[in-house]
């Protein structure tokens, strides 16, 4: 590697000696993300907003298929409908953003930009839910909102962001459950299946739940420094904001009810997981069912007579069978190959005059780097193998690290020397006290991520205050 082209990459800091300015480096240098004039915003520039593109195609038709209608609600709502559900307005105050004034003119009433919408769809479902014959009411909403966040940090945490929310009524409890589960279900697919990251699923503490729910069903994953990230929410909202909002329906037997329900959704820090799960110290590294541009050709020495003629050949060749680009700028092919290597492409095609004469190109694995040698005949199919292995095997490397980060405890000095000898998941069992969980987490940082699915019996103590344990919790400290 030239001088030059070294230096390219030495614009990243070192991953493992300060992971988050690495992640900050990443985002920029990826070319994902510029910053917005207000503090804590963003702008998704084409890379960034093609990779959530995929990711959004692709979950909204699940949505679809799950029988949910798309719809667009108000930015703006009326402080006086948020304040009609009391846990949620308290649970989200100190991230709400007020409007005041309209012009020149004070408003007699204050304006939320929008944080979530549950609300909203709460005076909606009011106004036109009337018999059983209007229900279930599957609406899904892709979305801007905002959150005064104190500490803001690209796709993870900014004033405002990106994401889908679903907003569900049903006529029963039961229902409503299943919906709940089903819409977990369909994120467990989307995290795992397209962006290869590997995700506990359990059920939130009391503590963490979703304000105004009565339970919130979550997937958490797990980064490369060891910290969670919860990757999807969805939560059962029972008749609680049914009772606030008046949303009745009557019955087969013309008695009045109170409908239940739902909201659920995943946002654009969905792209920082990508980042913290997948990258090295190269910048990032795609699943390909995500990458914008699954493979990059790179024509060697394409001055000399035929090079990218063939090379332009091969583009149209391949263009029906995946997601190809052709590199025929000035750039010298060392800084190319860096050059997406950063952006994450997943395979690098390269071609050159010797190879053209053997009739082959040699294919790069971005994730391991690894010199495969095709007939030009065979790329088609051996690049389509190469994806589905290499999604496959990036899946496979993230699981076992997260296996490897993930340590069970019985007590609470281990508790603490596994966040500094093994930071990740910590398994461990869990009285079900709020108090005890709140002490964790004011001694360690370390919070409760999730109650799994799949319980285990690791102890019969509670690991901090020792009484009958209740369940097995997973912890971490989070972003």
């Amino acid at each position: 590697m030239s001088k030059k082209n070294k230096g390219f990459v030495q614009q990243i800091t070192d991953m493992d000696g300060d992971f988050a300015q690495w992640y900050t480096d990443v985002v920029k240098q990826a070319d994902l993300i510029d910053y917005g004039p207000v503090r804590g915003t963003m702008i998704m520039k084409p890379y960034g907003y093609a990779l959530w593109e995929h990711i959004r195609d692709v979950l909204d038709n699940r949505i679809k298929q799950t029988g949910h209608s798309n719809v667009q609600f108000p930015l703006f709502i009326p402080e006086s409908l948020l304040q009609k559900e009391k846990d949620h307005i308290e649970g989200f105050a100190p991230e709400v953003a007020w409007v005041t004034h309209g012009g020149s003119e004070e408003l007699h009433e204050r304006l939320v930009v929008r944080p979530t919408s549950e609300v909203l769809f709460c005076d909606y479902y009011a106004r036109n839910i009337h018999s059983y014959r209007d229900l279930p009411m599957l609406y899904n909403q892709w979305a801007n909102v905002v959150r005064w966040e104190k500490t803001t940090r690209p796709f993870l945490r900014s004033l405002e962001f990106q994401w889908q929310e679903g907003h569900t009524a049903h006529a029963t409890h039961e229902e409503a459950e299943i919906e709940t589960r089903q819409m977990l279900d369909v994120y467990t697919e989307i995290v795992e299946n397209q962006l290869a990251i590997p995700v506990i699923r359990g059920t939130k503490t009391e503590n963490e739940k979703f304000a105004g729910a009565v339970y919130t069903l979550t997937i958490e994953s797990l980064m490369h420094d060891g910290k969670a990230l919860q990757s999807g929410t969805s939560h059962h909202l029972g008749t609680g904001f049914a009772e606030s909002f008046n949303i009745t329906y009557l019955d087969e037997k013309g008695t009045q009810n109170h409908v239940h329900q739902t909201s659920w959704g995943i946002t654009t820090r969905l792209i920082g997981a990508l980042i913290m799960v997948h990258g090295d110290q190269s910048g990032l590294v795609l699943p390909p069912k995500v990458a914008p541009t699954q493979a990059i050709l790179i024509p060697i020495a394409q001055h000399k007579d035929g090079v990218l003629d063939k090379a332009r050949a091969i583009l149209h060749q391949l263009t029906p069978h995946i997601r190809i680009q052709l590199d025929d700028s000035d750039k010298t092919p060392g800084w190319k190959f860096n050059e997406h290597e950063m952006k994450g492409v997943p395979i690098r095609i390269e071609l050159g005059p010797k190879d053209i004469e053997k009739n082959q190109a040699v294919l790069v694995r971005r994730d391991t780097r690894e010199k495969i040698i095709v007939s030009l005949e065979a790329l088609p199919t051996a690049l389509t193998q190469l994806l589905e292995t290499i999604q496959s095997d990036l899946y496979q490397t993230a699981k076992e690290k997260q296996l490897a980060k993930t340590t069970s405890v019985s007590s609470f000095v281990e508790f603490a020397a596994s966040l500094t000898s093994n930071p990740g998941f910590i398994r461990a069992m869990w009285c079900g006290e709020t108090a005890c969980e709140k002490a964790i987490k004011e001694q360690t940082g370390a919070t409760a991520r999730c109650i799994p699915f799949e319980q285990a019996s690791l102890s019969e103590h509670c690991v901090y205050c020792g009484k009958e344990a209740q369940k097995e919790v997973y912890w971490a400290k989070a972003y």
